[in-house]
């Protein structure tokens, strides 16, 4: 069920930011905990790219309405937070690249450093 989520999570979209919720890094965390008749409960947390963004119930709204298609949900409950805020790097490479950013160096090993002198 969880991949069915994140499958869900990628067609919700930042409505300012032509990438969607899941690729931006803007997914915390999916809990899915069974509740009653086999069906589960979804608490998803999530961030925003900002605190004063607007649009946070909108996305919320939008990931609820999408995820209700999947069977045997019972609730659904999205929360926002910004611990931790959210910074660029949190962005997949894929995302990272539809925006013009580098991919994130994964380790030291992969950055270069420059140690000539001028």
């Amino acid at each position: 069920m969880k991949k069915d989520i994140i499958n869900i999570l990628q067609q919700c979209y930042d409505p300012e930011i032509p990438i969607d919720l899941w690729n931006l890094g803007l997914i915390y965390d999916i809990n899915i905990s069974k509740a009653e008749n086999e069906q589960s409960d979804i608490k998803i947390t999530m961030s925003l790219t900002t605190p004063g963004c607007t649009m946070g119930q909108h996305m919320a709204d939008d990931i609820k309405n999408k995820i209700k298609t999947l069977e045997k949900i019972n609730n659904i409950e999205v929360l926002v937070t910004f611990d931790p805020p959210w910074t660029p790097e949190m962005m997949t490479d894929q995302a990272r690249e539809k925006l013009g950013y580098e991919p994130v160096k994964k380790n030291k090993t992969d950055q270069k450093i420059n140690a000539e002198w001028e």
